[in-house]
């Protein structure tokens, strides 16, 4: 009699020491979703491949524990804050420094690079958001409006916004050739952790403190729907790649969520801690978590994951993609432009 074959959902891919005190930041790049960053309290940055256990480089210059790191989209360039305020951009093929960030005057809480331009915004606990030419290596520009420390920045896919969330309870929309703030979300009751653009409608999502997920309209500036009753604190979320559902990693699970109306398709069960990052490669969705100078990584495999109001008779055969859940009236959205930049060459 043949034995039935036990294929699991989600499972512990592997557990490094990666530094030689705490761990205090970590990133996996999202071009490739096979590199993971990690910042130490020992002042240093080091890289790793995923799922190899050795280090493939260890960057220093930084004298302060290394509070936020950032790979940007072709994996070439890395940028680490560090709680004193300084920032500092390497070059990963030249592995040397390319840049150090001077003008923050306390803790750097998060960072990120312009999808293509030679640009990184900072947010600081001393409430500033900074916008840096990495070329000119100076500052572009300031954005003043939270009252305390900026826990997370994403450019827009074009390129033309900065969506930064705070420990205010706010989020905030910037528009980056006008200088100025466009709009101001108000309804999270915590300190917001995270917010993330759909990568091609005008929607924003933001994870707070609160337990709960808000979604944004962009075009209308006014909230779509509210996820509540969350596990925990919200850390981590992330869009699928065609944006037909969004991932909350929540306290030792992974939530699946709509919007359109607000509802949840699956959740899976990851012994993962507090999650810390999360990105998708090849139908997998890879997660980190830290925990003192260890750092874990988890597989999901979302063949075997309900993703939108369609369910996937036979996951392990069906390997089309799932199909988008339809639209109606008025909930279509405008798409972002992007335009065609020598900056999206092909990855090494």
């Amino acid at each position: 009699m043949a034995t039935p074959v036990v294929t699991k959902t989600a499972w512990k891919l592997q557990e490094i020491v990666a530094h030689a005190s705490n761990v205090s930041s970590l990133v996996l790049g999202k071009g490739s979703g096979r590199l993971l960053a990690t910042g130490g309290d020992d002042c240093r940055v080091n890289l790793w491949s995923v799922n190899k256990p050795n280090c493939i480089m260890s960057l220093t210059g930084h004298t302060s524990p290394v509070e936020s790191v950032r790979l940007n989209t072709p994996e070439e360039l890395i940028v680490a804050g560090s709680q004193s305020g300084s920032i500092r951009v390497w070059d990963l093929e030249a592995a040397k420094i390319l840049r150090t960030l001077m003008g923050h005057k306390a803790n750097i809480c998060s960072l990120d690079f312009h999808p293509y331009g030679e640009f990184v915004a900072s947010g600081s606990q001393d409430t500033n958001i900074k916008l840096w030419d990495i070329r000119r290596k100076g500052c572009v520009f300031r954005y003043k409006g939270h009252t305390q420390a900026v826990r997370c920045l994403r450019f827009s896919p074009d390129g033309k916004w900065l969506a930064s969330a705070a420990d205010d309870h706010s989020v905030k929309l910037w528009d980056l050739t006008a200088g100025k703030m466009m709009s101001e979300f108000l309804g999270h009751t915590g300190p917001v952790s995270v917010v993330e653009f759909h990568p091609n409608e005008y929607l924003l999502a933001s994870g707070s403190s609160d337990r709960t997920i808000r979604f944004w309209d962009l075009e209308k500036f006014q909230v779509v729907s509210c996820i509540e009753g969350e596990p925990g604190p919200v850390r981590s979320i992330l869009f699928n790649p065609d944006g037909c559902c969004l991932y909350s990693g929540c306290q030792d699970s992974l939530r699946v969520y709509g919007w359109e109306p607000e509802r949840c398709f699956d959740v899976v069960l990851v012994n993962w801690g507090k999650v810390a990052d999360l990105t998708t490669c090849n139908n997998q969705l890879i997660g980190v978590s830290f925990a003192q100078s260890n750092v874990s990584s988890y597989v999901v495999d979302l063949n075997r994951v309900t993703r939108s109001g369609t369910v996937v008779q036979d996951p392990v055969q069906d390997s089309r993609p799932l199909a988008q859940p339809t639209l109606t009236g008025p909930t279509i959205r405008r798409g972002y432009e992007r335009p065609a930049t020598a900056c999206s060459k092909p990855q090494r």
